[in-house]
């Protein structure tokens, strides 16, 4: 029964690891791609309050119990498919937090922008190209951790 709800939470945390990053990622590029400060800073504000509500949440949740399911099923975090998720999973969050701050910081810059009728600054297009490069390897590290998740390869 634990095991369950153990397998049950770390699943649903993954789903939404994936799926909230995605969804964030598509809203950001395609409020990016209006142009427009007011749309562009609503939608940053929804995205940062996501990332605070889902992505950290699951992001705190996954190694908790994905440490509780490895114990359980006698895997040391050293096994190959284990440690190369843990790894990954690190470089997620080494992606993944400055991009909080980038997407705070452009939200805070769009907001400024809307409020004196200017449109987007410079500063704000700079760090909307970190922020997109920086999706890449944390999205494809993410992909990678539940292909490893699925199916446990020896290493």
């Amino acid at each position: 029964m634990i095991h369950d709800l153990l397998l049950f939470a770390h699943v649903i945390g993954a789903c939404v690891l994936l799926g909230t990053g995605a969804g964030i990622a598509f809203f950001m590029v395609a409020s990016h791609q209006s142009r427009d400060a007011a749309l562009v800073a609503h939608v940053a504000g929804i995205v940062v309050l996501a990332d605070m509500l889902f992505t950290a949440t699951a992001a705190i949740l996954q190694p908790v119990t994905g440490f509780f399911l490895a114990r359980q099923a006698g895997w040391p975090l050293t096994e190959g498919w284990v440690a190369l998720s843990l790894i990954l999973y690190v470089g997620v969050g080494a992606f993944w937090l400055p991009v909080v701050f980038m997407q705070i910081r452009m939200r805070n810059l769009a907001v400024a922008a809307r409020d004196a009728g200017q449109p987007l600054p410079a500063a704000y297009r700079r760090l909307f190209r970190w922020w997109f490069a920086f999706g890449f390897p944390a999205f494809a590290a993410v992909l990678g951790i539940v292909w490893l998740m699925l199916t446990k390869p020896n290493l």
